[in-house]
């Protein structure tokens, strides 16, 4: 069976952000670490990391300060609730993390999320235009999602 990865490269603080990053799904779990070997610079230091988060298998890599995360891909969350919105949301964006808009966020290690609420896909999808030129407009004057302003864009 075919399978694709997302390898994340991390200065040196991978392991603290597969720490964060588990203790938000519930589901979550470490499959394998790989520290630097005895006599070699790092000794001991985390070098890569197997992880898996809501069923989506990770490789975390501590490569150094060559190369650093981008807007360009995100991971997208759907949730249920505005409470899970919210608790995603605060504990990414906490200790440096950065709010952008329309759901995206960036946490303190540079990696881009979106946290969506499953009312938004529904309502953005609805056969009546009017309904989703409103809920568009209201989503794109967020940074958070809030499921009570795309409900009350959607009714009018």
């Amino acid at each position: 069976m075919t399978t694709i990865t997302p390898y994340l490269w991390f200065d040196n603080d991978a392991e603290v952000a597969i720490g964060m990053y588990s203790s938000l799904f519930d589901d979550a779990r470490t499959i394998s670490l790989t520290r630097h070997p005895e006599g070699m610079p790092l000794a001991g230091t985390l070098m890569t990391a197997e992880f898996e988060l809501a069923g989506q298998r990770f490789i975390a890599l501590n490569g150094g300060p060559h190369f650093s995360f981008t807007e360009a891909v995100s991971f997208l969350v759907s949730v249920e609730s505005q409470a899970e919105v919210d608790r995603l949301w605060d504990a990414l964006t906490a200790d440096g993390g950065s709010e952008s808009q329309c759901g995206w966020l960036k946490d303190r290690f540079g990696l881009s999320w979106q946290i969506v609420p499953t009312a938004l896909p529904r309502y953005l999808s609805d056969p009546d235009p009017e309904k989703t030129a409103r809920v568009l407009a209201a989503m794109m004057q967020m940074r958070k999602i809030v499921i009570a302003d795309l409900d009350a864009a959607y009714a009018g």
